[in-house]
């Protein structure tokens, strides 16, 4: 196990835009070996193009040092991203950031990628279970999506 390290919740600013774009990048690339190059590529190109992380209210977690370690944001009851900097993950920054999730901003939905059995784990040891499975991702691309929610 990781030593656990300390963090700490703060909304994000229009600023830290270009490094949650990176800490996303790196940690699809670092979680999501089952996405194609291209698609990868794709997906940020949207990010960026639309300016996701400027438009949305979104979480960063902080490490002792300022830097931010991680990120997520919610709305209306539903996941829509929570991403750590490779380097910190296993160190409890996932769990507070869906500890925060939770209590505060009420999030009872989540999706999730078939293939990644990590991120699967993690949402079923905080309660969440498969509702349904979608065979495309919302995009039409071949990344089978669990719609997971909270146990009743």
């Amino acid at each position: 196990m990781q030593q656990q390290q300390t963090y700490i919740i703060t909304k994000a600013k229009p600023a830290d835009a270009s490094a949650l774009v990176a800490i996303w990048e790196d940690s699809v690339r670092a979680t999501h070996p089952f996405v194609a190059e291209e698609d990868v590529l794709f997906f940020k190109e949207l990010i960026v193009g639309d300016k996701v992380f400027e438009r949305m209210p979104v979480y960063v977690l902080r490490g002792a040092d300022g830097e931010i370690a991680g990120f997520m944001a919610a709305n209306d009851g539903m996941l829509d991203m929570l991403f750590l900097a490779p380097a910190h993950i296993g160190k409890g920054g996932g769990r507070m950031l869906m500890e925060y999730a939770l209590k505060h901003l009420g999030v009872s939905r989540v999706d999730v990628n078939e293939q990644n059995a990590d991120a699967l784990a993690f949402y079923r040891h905080f309660g969440f279970e498969v509702t349904a499975r979608s065979p495309v991702d919302g995009f039409g691309k071949p990344y089978p999506i669990l719609h997971m929610a909270l146990r009743a």
